[in-house]
C-alpha cells in the first residue's frame, strides 16, 4: 500500500468519526482544508472545528476514495462521499455524491487539501429550497469569479467582447 493510499485511509476514517485530532495531524502546522461547503480553514484548532461542523449537521458518514494518484508532491483521488442529514429541516434524509480530491503535500503531510463536487446535486437531495440553493452556488460563482485565474478567464471574455 502506498503512503499516499494509507493517508486516505486515515483521512476517511477521521472524518467518519469525527476525529479532529487525527484528520489535523495529516496536515503541516500551516495546512489549509478547502472544503466546498464552508470554505478555507488553516491551522489544527479550525480544522478540528470544521470536521465538528460536518458533524454538526449529518451522520454515519462514508468516504470511500478510488484511483488514487501521487508524485510525492500532489495528489488527486476521487470519492463517493455520503451521510445522513440531522438538520431539523431535513432530517435523516441521505446525500450521497461523488468528487476528486486534489491534496498538495509536503514531507508527507498535507499542506492543501481542496475538493470539487457537484453543491447543487448535494443540496437538492436534502430538498432545499429553489431560493436557498440559488443562493448558495452564487456564493461560490461570486468566489470563483473573484480568484486570481477566474478573474483572468472573466478579462479574456471581455477582451473578445460579444458573442
Amino acid at each position: 500500500m502506498s503512503e499516499f493510499t494509507t493517508l486516505l485511509g486515515t483521512f476517511a476514517k477521521a472524518v467518519e468519526t469525527n476525529d479532529g485530532g487525527a484528520l489535523a495531524g495529516l496536515f503541516t502546522a500551516d495546512g489549509t482544508y478547502v472544503d466546498y461547503f464552508f470554505g478555507p480553514y488553516t491551522g489544527a484548532q479550525a480544522i478540528t472545528e470544521m470536521l465538528q461542523h460536518f458533524h454538526d449537521g449529518g451522520s454515519n458518514y462514508q468516504w470511500q476514495f478510488f484511483d488514487p494518484v501521487s508524485d510525492g508532491r500532489t495528489a488527486y483521488a476521487r470519492y463517493v462521499f455520503s451521510y445522513r442529514s440531522i438538520l431539523p429541516e431535513c432530517l435523516g434524509k441521505p446525500v450521497v455524491f461523488e468528487g476528486m480530491s486534489c491534496f498538495k503535500l509536503e514531507d508527507g503531510k498535507i499542506k492543501h487539501y481542496s475538493e470539487v463536487f457537484d453543491r447543487g446535486m448535494a443540496l437538492a437531495q436534502l430538498d432545499f429550497a429553489a431560493e436557498r440553493i440559488k443562493k448558495s452556488l452564487g456564493k461560490w460563482s461570486a468566489r470563483t469569479l473573484q480568484g486570481a485565474e477566474g478573474k483572468a478567464h472573466l478579462e479574456r471574455l471581455r477582451r473578445l467582447g460579444a458573442a
